[in-house]
Order: structure tokens, then C-alpha cells, then sequence
């Protein structure tokens, strides 16, 4: 079974919908995700993301009569109405499974969300390395229960989720397995500041730390998973696209090639920086600490045969001296070699 945090954050692509219907998209989608990243200042190359995500709809489980036949007149839409809209952007398993191969061949995990329990046809093509559950979906039971059954690790969002609807998810899910990561979320497109709460990620990991804790971001730019990533998120995912000026509901708010450059370049930046629970001296900044640090040195010209006082003393760079904390162990020592004014004073100068 996968362990979704052995190699630190676990960072997904969302490409959702953003294939607009081709795999030809979906698979540049996916070669941006696998793309170097670097962090130039240091010379250093970083894992880009670690997975891709595509969802998957099952359009006879998806809404009523109405709302398919409805008339859909939109700068985005893709049909006159919004089933045919929704059938046009659709891929078939196969198609799942052909981006599924590419985001292999390219070291990308694969992760799917799917939408029903038709939709689980596509699992006698291919395993993928997750299964997402949409915010919406949480309180989708008979799903959930058929998601788990197929033991494979689960993702879930809370974006319309308190804490009834979490448990209820977790006890039918935790029936076949407890492979499950929880990824905070609002399910506002894009999420206005004053309601994102990310200490939410600290409460899960108060009341459900048995699970993966992490963070599915529907902000503009690049700070929400950074912060989230400093207070512990495990998991970070975020909507992806080639052209944020393509046609598509989602485009706008997903990030482009730049932007994904970016977050995942500060993010495993931040990974770094988060470091161990301990205070310590970096080897790096030991020659700093000598040329910077203060040590004690003479106020006035000492000469042979005189005896030390803390009047004698005042402090001064560099700091390979005695320090201040040490002054009782030189009062009533005497001088035996000249020390000028204002130089420090050395163990060979004094007995």
C-alpha cells in the first residue's frame, strides 16, 4: 500500500475538467506537471509534483432530467444545453486509462475521482494510486462504501463538510480500510480570504491525526498552500492548466505553467525550511557566529603581572573569545602577555 508522505508534502495536480474534452490537452497538462523545478539562488533541483488527478462522471448518475435538458448558454459551454455540455467534456475509461499510462511513463502518480458507481468501470482497466472523493460526495454513502470496498488508498475533501457529514464518511469508509487522507477545503470558486480558516487544518490534526492531513486550495495564486504546508498539511492540491485563458469554468482559477513552477519550487522550498523540533547551532553559520559574535576584550592596555576586573572588560567582535557568561572564571586571573586596549583577551595571555 502507498504511503502517501514517505517522500514529504504530496502535491496533486488537479486537471478536473481543464482537458476540455481532449487527451491531447490532458497529456500537456500532465508533461507541465512532470517538468524540473529548481530554486536558482542555491542550485538546487526539486521534485516537481507528485501526482495528477482527473475526474471521472457517470452522466446517467449525475443529475435529474431537468437539470441535464436545461439550456446552458455560457461563454464556457460546450452544448446547448448542460447535459450535452457535460457529455462533450466527459472522457470514456479508455481515454482515462491512456492519460493514466502517460502520467506513468512521465513518474506522475495517478489520482481519480470519481463521481459515481458507474464510474468504477474504469478500475477493470487500471488501478490508480488514489481515489478522490469530491467535497459534494461526501455525504454520499452508497459510493463511499463501493469507493472502499475496493481497498485502494481514498482521498477526501471537506469543502461542504462539518464534522457530522466527516464522521459519517469516515465510519462507512473505515468498514474496508483506514488508508485515508483528509484534505481541508471551501468549496468557493475562488475562496475569499475571510473564509478559508486554515486552522481547520490544525483542528483535524487534533481530532483525526490517525489520518493524512492536507489541503485542497481554490484561492487565487500560490500563498494558501505554502502557509498550509507550514502548518502541517501533508497533502496539497490545486487546479492546473496549460492556459488560464482557455474556454472552461475552471481555467481562471487554475493555476498556468508559471504559477505551477512557482508553487510547487515554494513549497518544497518551505519543506526545507520546516527543518526539526530543535534549536541548534547551524554548521553553516559557525563562521558567521566567530566573525560576528562579541567576546570579551580589554578597555584599557594591560601589561604583565596585572590582575583582571570586571572593570577591565567590555565586549567586542570576534567571537572566538571568552564570552560574557565566562567573566567569572577570568576575574583574579594574571596578565603574563601584553594585551593592547580594545583586543580580546586569549587564553594564552592570562593564568
Amino acid at each position: 500500500m502507498k504511503n502517501i508522505t514517505e517522500n514529504g508534502v504530496y502535491i496533486i495536480g488537479e486537471i478536473g475538467q481543464n482537458h476540455n474534452g481532449s487527451v491531447d490537452i490532458a497529456k500537456l497538462i500532465v508533461e507541465l506537471v512532470s517538468r524540473p523545478v529548481y530554486e536558482s539562488d542555491f542550485g538546487l533541483q526539486l521534485r516537481p509534483m507528485d501526482a495528477v488527478k482527473l475526474t471521472k462522471r457517470d452522466l446517467k448518475e449525475e443529475l435529474t432530467a431537468t437539470q441535464m435538458n436545461r439550456p446552458y448558454d455560457s461563454p464556457h459551454s460546450f452544448g446547448a444545453t448542460y447535459g450535452a455540455h457535460r457529455e462533450f467534456l466527459e472522457l470514456n475509461d479508455e481515454q482515462h486509462f491512456e492519460i493514466y499510462t502517460y502520467a506513468k511513463s512521465r513518474g506522475l502518480d495517478f489520482v481519480e475521482t470519481l463521481c459515481s458507481r458507474g464510474c468504477l468501470s474504469l478500475l477493470r482497466l487500471f488501478t490508480p494510486d488514489f481515489l478522490k472523493v469530491a467535497s459534494r460526495d461526501l455525504t454520499n454513502l452508497p459510493l463511499l462504501e463501493a469507493m472502499a470496498e475496493t481497498h485502494i488508498p481514498m482521498i477526501l475533501s471537506t469543502g461542504m463538510a462539518g464534522k457530522k457529514e466527516l464522521d459519517d464518511a469516515l465510519n462507512v469508509i473505515t468498514r474496508s480500510h483506514s488508508h485515508i487522507s483528509i484534505l481541508h477545503c471551501v468549496s468557493q470558486y475562488p475562496t475569499h480570504p475571510d473564509n478559508l480558516n486554515l486552522k481547520t487544518i490544525t483542528y483535524l490534526q487534533k481530532h483525526y491525526g490517525q489520518y493524512t492531513i492536507g489541503f485542497s486550495d481554490h484561492t487565487i495564486g500560490i500563498s494558501a498552500p505554502v502557509v498550509a504546508v507550514g502548518m502541517g498539511a501533508q497533502v496539497i492540491e490545486k487546479h492546473i492548466t496549460i492556459d488560464r485563458n482557455m474556454k472552461g469554468t475552471d481555467q481562471a482559477g487554475s493555476l498556468g505553467p508559471d504559477g505551477v513552477f512557482r508553487m510547487v519550487r515554494d513549497i518544497r522550498v518551505a519543506e526545507k525550511w520546516m527543518g526539526v523540533e530543535d534549536i541548534y547551532i547551524e554548521k553553516e553559520v559557525a563562521s558567521a557566529k566567530v566573525k560576528l559574535e562579541r567576546s570579551i576584550a580589554t578597555k584599557v592596555a594591560l601589561q604583565p603581572g596585572d590582575v583582571l576586573k570586571e572593570e577591565h572588560f567590555h565586549l567586542l567582535s570576534p567571537g572566538d573569545g571568552y564570552k560574557w557568561s565566562e567573566k567569572d572564571h577570568l576575574i583574579g586571573k594574571t596578565v603574563v602577555k601584553a594585551i593592547p586596549e580594545n583586543e580580546l583577551i586569549y587564553p594564552d595571555c592570562i593564568n
